[in-house]
């Protein structure tokens, strides 16, 4: 591992390519710029990032708050570092497509590189699969007299977990998520119901139940909001 605290930019420039060039996962810290051009084309402002470059191409640019990064590069790109300005610029570039992610750091705090392996395989278990899995073997448990008729059915709003009809012929739009869940999955939800009434005839009447562990309260409260219903199904342990 090597690793710089506020190095110079050239310092910098040199510990990233002795880092690609050995097949490291290399991390810088500190304020940047960030350019995207490529199938859109985006910008943000100087901020404080976590910029990632991994050994199979990949980049991923984080910022202090959520999961997912800002701007992200998928594997098979190449990475690129070089100084211009007195900042340090990197660079993650494919050519099909044709697209670029330029970095600019105007301050960096550290630097680091690490050289490692994983071999194993991620196993989940308890995933929507497995869920729909118990649903289509056991319809009752979404409630009595419900019969699936397919699975990711697509709508203009995205595929439909599972779609069926209840007892009265009402046609059903099923929404899994094996953990618990807040506003954003009642609003896909929402967004499939919608979609699929506009797709069926004028008077159909489409209801949407979400499945998950457990709902936050305000997810609860935006179900009622909008006529849409739960039910509480854990996926399998095993």
């Amino acid at each position: 591992m090597e690793t710089l605290t506020e190095p110079t930019p050239d310092a910098a420039r040199d510990a990233i390519t002795r880092g690609i060039d050995r097949s490291d996962m290399v991390t810088v810290y500190g304020r940047c710029t960030v350019d995207y051009d490529g199938r859109a084309t985006s910008f943000l402002e100087a901020g404080d990032r976590h910029v990632m470059l991994k050994p199979d191409g990949a980049a991923l640019v984080h910022t202090a708050e959520g999961q997912q990064p800002v701007n992200w590069q998928p594997p098979g790109c190449n990475h690129e570092v070089f100084c211009e300005d007195g900042s340090l610029v990197l660079e993650s570039s494919r050519s099909a497509p044709d697209e670029r992610l330029h970095v600019r750091f105007r301050e960096i705090q550290q630097v680091s590189a690490f050289s490692g392996s994983d071999e194993t395989e991620l196993s989940l278990v308890g995933t929507e699969a497995d869920l729909r899995r118990r649903i289509l073997e056991d319809p009752d448990l979404l409630e009595p007299g419900f019969t699936p008729l397919a699975t990711e059915r697509a709508t203009p709003a995205g595929a439909v977990d599972i779609y069926g009809e209840d007892s009265a012929g009402r046609a059903v739009v099923v929404e899994l998520k094996r953990r618990r869940v807040g506003p954003d999955a009642v609003s896909q939800l929402r967004r499939y119901v919608d979609a699929l009434e506009r797709d069926l005839h004028a008077d159909a009447t489409v209801r949407g139940i979400l499945v998950s562990p457990s709902v936050t309260d305000r997810a609860d409260r935006l179900l009622c909001d909008h006529g849409l219903e739960f039910v509480a199904l854990e996926p399998p342990a095993e």
